[in-house]
């Protein structure tokens, strides 16, 4: 069911190429990778951490619950969705990939996961 939910993420994002549902400990739970030339799970484990970092911020300002990261490098742009307290959903794009539809997907995706999760 995940590695299912993640390659409807990330086919159906134009510029989309890989996603992974991944604890926030840095343990992939399921990857998908439509181009092997990118490590996912190594981008996950290192995402992670600054999405830790991101939810201990906005608790000290009192702001509600992190529920999305983005960030942007040359090469490329990775979406975050924190689906509970444990698991959150990356995907990878090219620059001039449909972040829209990627934040999008990743948000009606992670809901249908939390069954499977709990």
């Amino acid at each position: 069911m995940f590695r299912e939910a993640l390659q409807g993420v990330v086919e159906g994002t134009d510029g989309g190429v890989a996603g992974v549902l991944m604890d926030f400990e840095g343990i992939p739970l399921e990857t998908y990778v439509k181009e092997g030339a990118l490590d996912i799970e190594a981008v996950g484990a290192e995402v992670s951490v600054v999405v830790k970092a991101i939810q201990r911020a906005t608790e000290m300002l009192d702001a509600g619950e992190t529920q999305e990261v983005a960030f942007k490098s040359e090469r490329l742009v990775t979406l975050i969705r924190v689906v509970n307290e444990t698991y959150f959903l990356a995907l990878t794009l090219k620059p001039g990939g449909n972040l829209g539809k990627g934040r999008f997907l990743l948000r009606t995706t992670a809901p249908r996961l939390l069954p499977e999760l709990s």
